[in-house]
């Protein structure tokens, strides 16, 4: 029985201790926690990792049981917008289904890569430490079920409790310490092979020991999938002799719809950015259509493109008003959406200004401008904030997306811009084009050539340049730097202009895609 707290004092902090110098892999865990909490097939709130190690006939087979990891830091509880995921005052992660819009955040923001989207309901879920039967008194089922008393749940504040003498006296791991999560789930004796999802290959053939490994173009594999490369760089990410043997793999929260998002919310935040810099540099008149209206109208019809996509996204697309009624202020999905809604309001105001002509209405959209242009150099670059609060992924975790953000923004107004009949022509429009081109393929060269601070980042920028989402890369650089050379080409003719815009903004999707995926593409568990 899990130790009871005393009226009126403090909480219990629950812990969670697998002891695998106990555990024989029997996956009694995985079975009593589907049965108690009737997880459905094809998802898991816990499993059994095994991994071999060594060589015949010097060889083990080790394990490692895999679950969400408690934390006092937790990130999906920051990323969640609505509150869905919360911790708990006695430190149990809970989860509240009736308020999850499926926005997949709490997915892109673990480390342990411990929460899904249950396929009967279309919510977040993980294990919650059965929270339920915690609350009447009662050990967690996998706690139960277990036959050699490998898992322990207990007050980690509790100095009585064995949780608590395990932590404090014998050699204990976590998982990913380096994301200063502060984890509760720990483990003792456990493999590092195990616990670093890196540290084993993953086997050829794309089979397991007794299944197939799971494949699909949204699916991430376990374990490392390069041999080791002649120089030593690639490869498990540990001395050790080290396969899997068993492990299940996990889907991209986030597929094309996001990757398609930062394209045209930079859009509809570049069209802004791009005449209002013209319009400073004399390149366009203040007075003139293309500011007064075109503008505004391409920056709203890119904007609602957007809000589109979102909500296209959630799994609860009818639950998306709760970001605004019961926001939780620490997510930057929140808060970008409040960015939103407000350079909405200020293209609507621009627009209706623009309309009523006249000298007014001319210095009402200048003066508009001073609203106007944070409010559009915030949208294109809150994204960055919302993928660094995804400490899942490190390729994400990079200073130089912010400004990256804002210059991908600029070259995607200017580039939509370049596709409106009477702009086209613009010589200080094509320089804008052409300098914004170059810039973005300069700071993708900082990005891929300054070192990456972990393995990580390093194999997630391995699969975006050379794996899977190369022709996605490639081809969105090509086609960016093709812009760049019809900006600054005097070929003539009415195409070149059209042409330009097309190749910058197919080349933007490109390159959004391949980064977006790549992100995702590392296993974590």
């Amino acid at each position: 029985m899990p130790e009871s707290t005393p009226t009126g004092a403090e909480p219990a902090r629950w812990a969670k201790v697998i002891d695998h110098t106990r555990c024989i892999g029997c996956h009694a865990c995985t079975t009593a926690c589907k049965s108690e909490n009737e997880v459905p097939l094809g998802v898991t709130r816990t499993y059994v990792k095994y991994a071999d190690i060594g060589h015949f006939p010097f060889a083990r087979r080790v394990y490692q049981v895999t679950r969400c990891n408690q934390c006092d830091d937790a990130p999906c509880t920051t990323a969640c917008p609505t509150g869905a995921m919360f911790r708990r005052p006695d430190g149990i992660v809970d989860f509240d289904k009736s308020i999850c819009i499926g926005c997949k955040a709490c997915i892109a923001a673990c480390p342990y890569d411990a929460i899904f989207i249950n396929p009967e309901d279309n919510s977040a879920e993980k294990c919650n430490f059965c929270a339920h039967r915690i609350d009447m008194g009662l050990e967690p089922a996998c706690v139960t079920v277990c036959p050699t008393e490998a898992i322990i749940v207990g007050d980690l504040d509790d100095p009585e409790s064995k949780v608590s003498q395990y932590v404090g006296r014998d050699p204990v791991s976590v998982r990913r310490p380096e994301k200063e999560t502060h984890p509760k789930l720990f483990y003792k004796g456990a493999h590092q092979a195990t616990l670093d999802p890196l540290a084993a290959a993953r086997p050829g053939g794309g089979l397991y020991m007794w299944s197939e490994q799971p494949s699909g173009p949204h699916e991430v594999g376990s374990g490392q999938p390069y041999p080791m490369d002649a120089d030593g760089r690639h490869g498990p990410n540990s001395s050790a002799a080290a396969i899997l043997s068993y492990d299940v793999s996990h889907t991209v929260p986030w597929d094309w719809r996001v990757s398609l998002y930062t394209l045209t919310k930079g859009v509809s935040a570049g069209v802004y950015l791009a005449a209002l810099l013209l319009c400073l540099l004399g390149g366009l008149a203040w007075q003139g259509g293309a500011w007064l209206t075109t503008t505004p109208l391409l920056g709203l019809v890119a904007l609602a493109a957007t809000g589109a996509l979102l909500i296209w996204d959630l799994e609860h697309p009818k639950r998306f008003l709760m970001i605004f009624t019961r926001p939780h202020m620490k997510s930057w999905l929140v808060r970008g959406a409040f960015v939103i809604a407000g350079y909405g309001a200020a293209l609507t105001a621009h627009l209706a200004a623009g309309l009523t002509g006249g000298d007014g209405g001319v210095a009402a959209t200048r003066w508009m401008a001073w609203a106007g242009a944070p409010l559009a150099a915030m949208t294109a670059v809150y994204t960055a904030y919302l993928f660094a609060q995804a400490k899942a992924r490190d390729l994400w975790q990079n200073p130089l997306l912010p400004p990256h953000f804002l210059v991908q923004a600029v070259l995607a107004g200017g580039a939509a811009l370049m596709l409106v009949p009477s702009l086209g022509g613009s010589a200080a429009l094509g320089r804008l084009v052409g300098l914004s081109a170059a810039a973005h393929l300069l700071l993708v060269l900082a990005e891929l050539t300054l070192t990456h601070a972990t393995a990580h980042a390093a194999l997630a920028a391995r699969n975006m340049v050379r794996g899977r989402y190369a022709p996605w890369f490639w081809s969105g650089a090509l086609l960016v730097a093709l812009a760049a050379v019809l900006t600054v080409i005097p070929l003539g003719g009415a195409w070149v202009a059209p042409a330009a815009g097309i190749a910058a903004l197919v080349g933007l999707f490109g390159h959004e895609h391949a980064y977006v995926q790549a992100g995702q593409s590392v296993p974590l568990a």
